[in-house]
């Protein structure tokens, strides 16, 4: 029996299997180097972006926060505080409303806890600000605080100087009394507010005056630092834009990886072994 001829070799099969530079260098390579290209270039910007917020290239100078300033030029109504004005000292002037003085628990003064007394201050332009006028040695003697304050408001301007400070924020009552706060925050104290209108700060107002500028209601005034300086760096700021840089030189590293996991398949199908055959 005549054995059959063997098949004819393909003159245009190549004699040598590719190289990895000559894979990286096809069209389909070259159209995915291009889009992580694009990829690099978004983590770029977000990396420029979050150094741009990482270092104080033009920080306030130290002490600042103790020259008085209009309140108007640190903050206005409804607005979030910019960190460089946290514990700014300012004055304002403006009207107590008597049916909004409350009290805040758990307080603490010079190492001692008690209560503050607080009000609320509606400036001439209608806008109410939350104010922390004093402390107290414990809520009940706020209480009596608050009954004089409520006496002697009534309706002369007063003009005050102190800290604006962030709201800290409301925190779920955990005593008998739902009404009790623990914490100062303008929307806890707008929850239990009468007649507001106009606009509301977010932030709020520690008076030095511990009278309120209207009676000496036995309150002792708050102890409020001047605010720590703080770094040039904020060093959370330049992690995320490490890990943009990270993830921009990723982008790359995919790219060479499966081009390379092609290039070692064709090598395989090359020298007759299936890529696809389990080991």
């Amino acid at each position: 029996m005549t054995p059959e001829p063997a098949p004819a070799a393909d003159p245009d099969a190549p004699e040598f299997p590719p190289t990895l530079r000559e894979v990286m260098l096809r069209p389909r390579w070259l159209g995915m180097l291009a889009l992580c290209l694009v990829v690099a270039g978004v983590f770029a910007w977000l990396l420029q972006w979050q150094l741009a917020r990482a270092i104080d290239t033009d920080p306030l100078p130290e002490g600042v926060t103790e020259n008085v300033r209009p309140i108007a030029e640190v903050v206005e109504p409804g607005a979030y505080l910019a960190g460089p004005y946290v514990g700014q000292r300012v004055d304002v002037e403006g009207v107590w409303d008597p049916d909004d003085f409350l009290v805040v628990t758990e307080r603490a003064n010079d190492g001692a806890e008690g209560a503050w007394v607080t009000g609320r201050l509606v400036t001439e332009a209608g806008d109410s600000l939350a104010v922390a006028i004093g402390w107290a040695e414990d809520p009940g003697a706020a209480e009596d605080a608050i009954a004089e304050l409520e006496a002697a408001a009534t309706g002369e301007t007063v003009a005050l100087t102190g800290r604006v400070i962030s709201d800290e924020g409301p925190a779920v009552a955990t005593g008998d009394d739902p009404y009790e706060m623990t914490r100062m925050s303008p929307a806890a104290l707008l929850g239990q507010w009468t007649g507001v209108t106009g606009d509301v700060y977010r932030v709020y107002f520690t008076s030095m005056d511990p009278t309120g500028g209207i009676a000496d209601a036995g309150l002792v005034a708050i102890s409020s630092a001047a605010p720590e300086e703080s770094g040039s760096v904020n060093w959370l700021n330049l992690f995320y834009a490490a890990e943009w840089a990270i993830f921009a030189g990723f982008s790359f590293y995919l790219w060479y990886r499966l081009a390379k996991d092609a290039w070692e398949r064709e090598v395989e199908e090359f020298t007759g072994v299936d890529p696809d055959e389990d080991a």
